[in-house]
């Protein structure tokens, strides 16, 4: 009998399965990805509830085709039918994900020595640096977070390989920490006020904090403004610290990202 793995793992395994469905709507059923997919997911679910449970049983009779096809049958009703099954498919996952949350037991320390730190340490000493069109702030702050020996992620350096802005957002999104650069590169006011602009972080921007405030929690969030750029109310609890030129930031973006675990030694911020 198969020994069943800790807590904690199985959960992350069926997540990170069910992060994917979102890229798999974009694909189409015959689609070597979604082949991948569709065979990580059941051996997954077999390793971790066993190859004779029901969860397996479940997953296999899922329809990702038309249960019956006949000729000149429309690709739209293939497409439906590979959609419908990974509307399924997601049902099914979060549903394991909460059998297992709620029915097993927690793991123990000989199991998973940081289960008891999992949501109070960042899982890496990566950095997401979100930003407008201020080439000059995102490449001073991604400098100093380097001379922290921290590794910045920075989309538009990332390799796009078919996918959308989000989903690259979501496939590098597991880091330890994200920076928002909340620079005047848009203006915008009420409709009923449209003489008093004001400056504003683009949207990409504004949505990427948002994104990551969700994904890591308020406190592994940070976000750098210039000027009098507007603050969204939404977004309460997050640090936020002006890009000063007495280089005042540097300090306070230190403190932030040390509360948050990551492994920064403050000789570095000396370095030149």
């Amino acid at each position: 009998m198969m020994a069943q793995p800790p807590k904690s793992k199985a959960i992350e395994r069926l997540q990170r399965l069910l992060d994917k469905i979102l890229e798999m709507k974009q694909l189409s059923e015959d689609s070597p990805k979604f082949e991948k997919w569709q065979r990580d997911t059941r051996v997954a679910i077999g390793k971790i509830f066993g190859e004779a449970s029901r969860n397996v049983k479940e997953f296999e009779e899922i329809f990702f085709h038309p249960s019956v096809s006949y000729f000149d049958m429309p690709d739209s009703e293939f497409q439906a039918s590979y959609l419908s099954g990974l509307d399924s498919a997601t049902a099914m996952l979060e549903s394991m994900i909460d059998e297992i949350d709620e029915d097993w037991p927690d793991d123990s320390p000989t199991q998973n020595p940081s289960s008891a730190q999992v949501n109070d340490r960042p899982s890496s000493n990566e950095v997401f640096v979100i930003h407008g069109r201020d080439e000059g702030t995102k490449n001073t702050v991604a400098r100093y977070l380097e001379q922290l020996k921290l590794h910045t992620v920075i989309l538009a350096e990332q390799s796009n390989q078919g996918q959308t802005i989000i989903e690259k957002v979501e496939q590098h999104a597991h880091v330890g920490f994200a920076v928002a650069l909340l620079t005047p590169d848009d203006a915008g006011s009420l409709q009923t006020d449209t003489n008093n602009l004001s400056p504003r972080a683009r949207q990409n921007v504004i949505f990427e904090l948002g994104f990551f405030i969700g994904r890591l929690d308020r406190k592994n969030v940070c976000a750098l403004t210039i000027g009098e750029v507007d603050i969204p109310s939404d977004y309460a609890g997050v640090a936020y610290i002006p890009l000063d030129d007495s280089d005042g930031w540097k300090m306070k973006l230190f403190k932030e990202l040390e509360s948050a675990g990551l492994p920064v030694n403050p000789k570095d911020m000396l370095k030149k």
